[in-house]
């Protein structure tokens, strides 16, 4: 993959986790406030937990850090995947921002 093929990629995610916490706060109580400063989505929680989603260009990874721990994700197949279990990207959010959040929460690539 070109460097720009991952710039154009991994933006499209920075983009759907963005407005997957607008749809949310919308469409649920939860309240999740999302910030992006660069390459990187930082979201907090009402309980102030954090989840924060960041490209790491050099790799062609994005990387996200959660209470669960820390996930590296490389793009495969059509999807974002952990490089240890496999575990798809927005999957892997969904569970951690549940977990953090205490409401169900679906984040998609689609927003």
């Amino acid at each position: 993959m070109t460097d720009l093929e991952y710039q154009n990629l991994a933006e499209r995610v920075l983009e759907a986790v963005e407005k997957g916490c607008d749809r949310l706060n919308d469409e649920t109580e939860v309240d999740i406030d999302n910030q992006r400063t660069g390459g990187m989505v930082t979201l907090t929680f009402s309980n102030r937990s954090q989840i924060i989603i960041n490209l790491q260009k050099p790799l062609q990874e994005i990387w996200m850090a959660a209470k669960a721990g820390g996930f590296h994700y490389k793009f495969n197949s059509g999807q974002w995947n952990d490089t240890k279990d496999g575990s798809e990207l927005f999957s892997n959010l969904s569970r951690c921002a549940t977990a953090q959040s205490g409401q169900l929460l679906v984040f998609s690539a689609s927003a």
